[in-house]
């Protein structure tokens, strides 16, 4: 039987790290993928993406994926794990798309997931826990990623949110909300 599970929190708080563990305690072969654009002139994005890189089982295999997402969780096959980092970097990179390319790749994502034979690991920021942003990026930004973690949580077997040092089973201690209306 395939899984979804869906690990979120804020910012530094062991999301991937957890995602890590779950993915290397599934059994099957770990596929990373990893949707970050590789921008060597930003040192700092760099570092984070090298640490990434280093906390990874050699016998890992990566792919990266800052568009296709869709594509690579269909293709996925039963014998695999797929560890997807992060959702939110997605959709940083499909910020510009309009509205309704934008609703079309999330669908294509939640369809995606839906029918996959791998196991599906995503990692999602919560970035709606702050001030509502200034500028008008900023709030689609937060805004499309709330949405957007909100539907993979209602398809997800299993829900984390990870903070303090700490791993919450959220599936397990909380209730559902009804479906959203978008």
């Amino acid at each position: 039987m395939t899984k979804i599970i869906l690990v979120t929190g804020p910012a530094r708080s062991g999301k991937s790290e957890w995602a890590e563990t779950l993915a290397a305690g599934s059994g099957k072969q770990v596929i990373y993928v990893a949707t970050g654009l590789v921008d060597a002139a930003d040192l700092e994005w760099m570092r984070r993406l090298e640490k990434h890189r280093n906390r990874r089982q050699v016998d890992w295999e990566t792919l990266e994926v800052p568009i296709e997402l869709p594509a690579v969780v269909r293709s996925a096959q039963s014998s695999e794990c797929l560890l997807i980092d992060s959702v939110g970097t997605w959709t940083a990179n499909l910020l510009e798309q309009e509205a309704t390319v934008w609703g079309q790749m999330q669908q294509d994502l939640l369809a995606g997931l839906k029918s996959t034979a791998a196991d599906v690991i995503l990692v999602g920021e919560e970035t709606g826990w702050g001030v509502v942003p200034a500028y008008p990026a900023g709030r689609l930004f937060r805004d499309r990623l709330g949405t957007l973690v909100r539907h993979i949580g209602a398809i997800a077997d299993s829900v984390y949110l990870v903070t303090g040092g700490y791993a919450l089973d959220l599936s397990a201690l909380g209730t559902p909300l009804p479906p959203a209306k978008n």
